[in-house]
């Protein structure tokens, strides 16, 4: 089905659609996990985009991860954003370190500080921008994945 046949009878998507969220401790983490699932199970009610099951389940995920570092790794609040743009969701976290992630190279040995490996397994795109204050990172998520079946996101090399 194409696109313009699945968004037939909807009202077109006027500004951006929209969350965030700031997060003070790290009990908040389940609530930003909570708020992907919401905001994406919302998406597809009010506008009708389709988000699979591989999406909202990555979704959930990477913003745990990135939040979690945020929290564990960052004084004070990190704010959470999701925004839908162009068939994915752009998952923003901000946090006040300024020392930027390093991604460290695969190794089955060792134990914990695979997260942000995960998240740029998972995801579409990755960036990280220092700010004035703090850094910001980035990932993107395909909401919907290929109608062959295969999952869309970043492919081997």
């Amino acid at each position: 089905m194409d696109a313009a046949a699945q968004n037939e009878g909807q009202e077109p998507l006027v500004g951006p659609i929209a969350a965030s969220a700031a997060l003070k401790g790290s009990a908040e983490i389940s609530e930003a996990r909570d708020m992907a699932r919401d905001f994406l199970t919302s998406v597809q009610a009010e506008h009708g985009l389709l988000v699979s099951a591989r999406a909202m389940g990555m979704v959930q995920l990477v913003v745990s991860e990135l939040v979690t570092n945020a929290r564990k790794y960052a004084p004070g609040p990190c704010l959470l954003r999701l925004e839908i743009s162009e068939g994915s969701v752009q998952i923003t976290v901000w946090d006040s370190d300024t020392t930027l992630p390093s991604v460290r190279a695969a190794d089955a040995e060792r134990v914990g500080q695979h997260g942000l490996e995960i998240v740029m397994a998972v995801s579409q795109s990755f960036c990280v921008h220092r700010e004035p204050v703090g850094k910001r990172i980035t990932a993107s998520v395909v909401l919907a994945d290929d109608p062959g079946g295969d999952a869309v996101g970043r492919q081997a090399r």
